[in-house]
């Protein structure tokens, strides 16, 4: 593996790619259900182009929000597929070069982009690129700053569906375009990070710990790829001072430095701090000056660091510290989404799976819920959660949790047992701290005894950056079959 040192040049060129044409009118997607590649099939086909793709799985939401756009997808993968001649293939980054669709699109000479390069070209080129980066908390921000900036209609794409619609990408008619940065490799024929493509020129930086372990060795590697990322932020970048690691990032750009953060030295701060049932209240405070009072109705301090980061570009940008209102925000699916009440269980869906996100996000279920025992219930399934390099952080990440159900990840054909999380240490570290804990060989092993241990007046807070099998919703039955 080369080092990300060579940014912003490092390539991993297979193959010559032949140059996008002009018009381009077909794109077929290889990949195209996966939540970024969706949403970049419907931002294309809202722009006007003939779109269509592929993906070994083809399920909801995602087949049935593509099927409304009109855009046919093929369930499996094959070289016919291209046949009718596309002027554009864009390759999904979990395609290897001997991928059928990406081989046959590398044989026969057609163009192909990745995902952050298709992007930038239909996109970003034409707007103000806003970006937001970081390991945790730029979901929720960029959806955040896209509610504050809503009335200047920006175009943006967001990792994960604004609750009250059904995508997480919008076309917009305004200057701005708004997109969540991601650390994570573009191609197999481009080994540099998402963001690098983007071009910001405004950028926010939540936050940095390592992550993406199958492409970062360690952290001083993963710092270079955010210290390239800030060197390409052209007016203004936005650092959460709260962290020590991003603010030292203001030494690698040529923007402007605004500091966000929870410290009486952030620029862009709250005070004045209250818990209420629909949220927390704070005054934004400016340099010091207190510009306007805000309820966000979304808990837990790292909730409060985003909004503050999303405040702090949408002043950039701009939006006048009196139009600044949280007010109709509904939040992003699977970020503390309260799926139903059954047996008066709660049940609760996240997509923490990173130890800091993991105990943020029951911290957060505390603040929301004071007055239920909390249950968690949690899916180590990335290629990082699974190795043993968190094992000691996940020990201490459910503190204030009554119970901890954890399912053993999967050991997959290229995992090194050396490196492998050993779930029954962890689940005798978390005991030891407290809070009882077990682990279960599947969804059919766990279910039972987490029925057997719910409530009345509990919360089961679930936890994955996967579909966990459907576990919340086979809870969900069973409690209203209780009932």
């Amino acid at each position: 593996m080369r080092t990300l040192a060579e940014f912003p040049d490092a390539h991993l060129r297979i193959f010559d790619r032949p140059s996008v044409p002009d018009p381009v009118r077909e794109i077929y997607l290889i990949g195209i259900c996966g939540t970024g590649m969706g949403s970049l099939a419907g931002l294309l086909r809202s722009a006007g182009y003939r779109v269509r793709g592929a993906d070994a799985c083809v399920y909801p939401p995602m087949s049935t929000h593509l099927a409304m756009l009109d855009i046919p997808v093929h369930e499996g993968f094959d070289a016919s597929h291209l046949d009718y001649g596309p002027d554009l293939i864009i390759v999904g980054n979990a395609c290897t070069p001997v991928h059928p669709e990406a081989a046959a699109a590398r044989e026969r000479a057609l163009p192909q982009l990745s995902f952050p390069e298709a992007l930038a070209h239909f996109f970003l080129r034409q707007c103000r690129s806003v970006v937001i980066a970081g390991t945790h908390g730029k979901t929720t921000t960029t959806s955040l700053l896209i509610h504050l900036m809503r009335n200047q209609d920006p175009g943006y794409l967001v990792g994960g569906i604004i609750s009250g619609q059904r995508t997480g990408y919008g076309l917009g008619t305004g200057r701005h375009f708004i997109v969540e940065g991601d650390e994570y490799d573009s191609a197999y024929f481009d080994k540099r990070p998402k963001f690098m493509h983007y071009q910001p020129q405004s950028a926010l930086i939540t936050s940095m710990e390592l992550d993406h372990t199958d492409i970062y060795r360690d952290f001083a590697e993963y710092t270079e790829a955010f210290e390239a990322f800030a060197a390409l932020a052209g007016d203004t970048l936005a650092l959460c001072d709260d962290d020590p690691a991003v603010l030292r990032l203001a030494d690698a750009t040529g923007a402007s430095v605004v500091r966000y953060g929870l410290g009486s030295a952030s620029n862009v701060s709250a005070t004045d701090v209250g818990i209420l049932p629909d949220g927390q209240r704070f005054v934004l405070t400016v340099d010091g000056t207190a510009v306007t009072e805000l309820l966000l109705p979304l808990f837990g301090r790292h909730n409060l660091q985003n909004a503050l980061g999303a405040c702090t570009l949408a002043l950039a940008e701009g939006v006048p510290a009196d139009a600044l209102s949280f007010n109709g925000y509904g939040g992003m699916k699977r970020r503390m989404e309260v799926l139903g009440q059954a047996w008066g269980v709660l049940v609760v869906d996240d997509f923490a799976h990173h130890p800091t996100a993991v105990r943020a996000t029951i911290r957060g279920a505390r603040d929301r819920w004071p007055q239920r025992r909390l249950i968690a219930v949690f899916e180590p399934r990335t290629n990082t959660s699974r190795s043993t390099i968190f094992q000691e952080a996940y020990t201490e990440a459910f503190d204030g949790a009554a119970l901890a159900l954890i399912c053993a990840p999967p050991f997959r054909h290229n995992d090194d047992p050396s490196q492998f999380m050993d779930t029954a240490e962890l689940a005798s570290g978390i005991s030891c701290r407290g809070t009882p804990a077990a682990v279960f060989s599947d969804n059919d092993a766990l279910l039972p005894v987490l029925l057997d241990s719910v409530q009345n007046n509990d919360v089961v807070l679930i936890m994955s950056n996967g579909s966990f099998g459907g576990l919340h919703h086979r809870l969900l039955a069973a409690l209203r079959k209780r009932a």
